[in-house]
């Protein structure tokens, strides 16, 4: 089930989702290029040097875009079923702890992320030595930014859905066992 949203704002998030997934499927592209490639000359009796330093730095930038887009299709776990068993007033105000909480937590890690940065200016990765880690590191403080915008993005929808005693959880498997009925309804 997709989070219901004012029209601009639903343009906003679509084009969000759409460069979040873009960039996540590249990452993953060019991961899997590189561990291909790396197993191959590793087959050939050649080893690329550089080839465990960049494939973790890979993973890592995948997991925090990875996790923006997430954020902003509000498919991180969650705990709806709970939230929905309490009584209105409660449910929004036990909404806006733990968005408040989960928003606070990603500008410390953002802050920290700077923080980390400024401490690597002139260090170097060690297998590449004309990157700078700076450059690696840089996704730490741009993933904790993206997940916030994304979170902010999605909350009006969620807000509604929340309000109106909706589970995003629950809505997407009803939707998805009345598709894979229809699917086989003739195998039957």
């Amino acid at each position: 089930m997709e989070l219901s949203q004012p029209a601009p704002l639903a343009r906003i998030i679509y084009i969000a989702g759409k460069l979040l997934e873009w960039i996540t499927v590249f990452l993953m592209i060019f991961l899997t290029a590189i561990v291909t490639a790396a197993v191959i000359a590793r087959l050939a009796g050649h080893s690329f040097s550089w080839y465990d330093e960049v494939a973790a730095i890979m993973l890592a930038w995948i997991t925090y875009y990875g996790s923006a887009l997430a954020a902003l299709k509000r498919r991180h776990i969650g705990f709806d079923t709970v939230l929905l068993k309490l009584p209105l007033k409660y449910r929004m105000a036990a909404l806006l702890a733990g968005e408040a909480i989960v928003l606070t937590f990603f500008v410390l890690m953002a802050r920290a992320g700077f923080q980390v940065l400024e401490v690597l200016q002139g260090d170097m990765l060690v297998s590449l030595t004309w990157v700078p880690i700076q450059f690696t590191q840089s996704v730490i403080p741009i993933g904790a930014i993206l997940f916030i915008i994304c979170q902010l993005l999605s909350l009006p929808g969620y807000w509604k859905l929340t309000a109106a005693g909706i589970s995003i959880e629950h809505a997407e498997i009803e939707e998805e066992v009345e598709t894979e009925l229809e699917k086989n309804k003739d195998r039957v």
